[in-house]
């Protein structure tokens, strides 16, 4: 469940604590930072996990994060999608041939090469999908629900500027 996080995160075992090093506020910020990511990646994962099984009982959460990337991207390649993901081909080609397999995505022809074959979302994929989506979507809704829509705009930007390596404008 995603939950609000409002903890400081103490130095890292073995980090200086004191002197300079240790009193650096920029320092200070981005291990607080690693901290609230450290918890919020571990929710992810919980969330991941739960999503997969209830979409397919042993369904892998990497196998569900490939499948909700086929649906936001639309029709795509393998090769796009490794790329995409920044992962191995091989790991991904196993993930499609088991959504697949379950006929939550299918394989197709493009139509201007036939030799490629297109991935896609299936209208089953997509019922399963949103069935298990929407209660995840909502949680995220009551977390930010105090939260004003420029404060949301303005994480949205920041986490896309730190997901990209860009300075964030002022």
């Amino acid at each position: 469940m995603i939950t609000s996080i409002r903890t400081v995160a103490a130095p890292a075992e073995g980090a200086a604590t004191g002197g300079a090093a240790g009193d650096d506020p920029r320092r200070l910020a981005v291990r607080s930072l690693e901290g609230a990511f450290s918890q919020l990646f571990t929710q992810l994962r919980r969330v991941y996990a739960q999503a997969a099984e209830a979409v397919s009982p042993g369904m892998m959460p990497g196998t569900f994060k490939v499948f909700t990337v086929i649906e936001r991207m639309g029709s795509v390649t393998v090769s796009t999608l490794a790329e995409r993901m920044d992962s191995d081909k091989s790991l991904i080609s196993r993930s499609v041939s088991e959504l697949e397999g379950l006929g939550l995505i299918e394989r197709t022809a493009d139509p201007s090469d036939g030799r490629i074959r297109l991935i896609s979302i299936t209208a089953l994929g997509r019922s399963r999908l949103e069935s298990v989506r929407y209660p995840y979507m909502d949680r995220l809704g009551d977390v930010l629900d105090e939260w004003p829509v420029e404060q949301i705009d303005r994480l949205t930007v920041l986490l896309q500027a730190l997901a990209s390596g860009d300075v964030p404008e002022a």
